[in-house]
């Protein structure tokens, strides 16, 4: 069965900017299934425009921000 957008229900979503990058943190059920958290990086590109990037590590300054975001995410879980 393919991934289908219309069956994945956003139930929290906050972002926070950090200069030329963000990070979103979700929680996402599909298809009324387990609900999940989903954290993801954005990076600006030349273009000024916002571009999906590997996660990968935080900086102090980016854990301090996303950590109670995070927290906010789990009690919708």
């Amino acid at each position: 069965m393919p991934y289908d957008q219309s069956l994945d229900k956003e139930i929290f979503k906050e972002t926070k900017e950090f200069g030329d990058s963000r990070i979103t943190v979700g929680v996402y059920s599909y298809n009324n299934g387990e609900k999940k958290l989903q954290i993801v990086r954005e990076n600006v590109n030349q273009n000024e425009e916002w571009r999906f990037a590997k996660l990968g590590r935080l900086t102090k300054p980016e854990a301090q921000e996303i950590v109670p975001i995070v927290m906010k995410a789990i009690e919708k879980m």
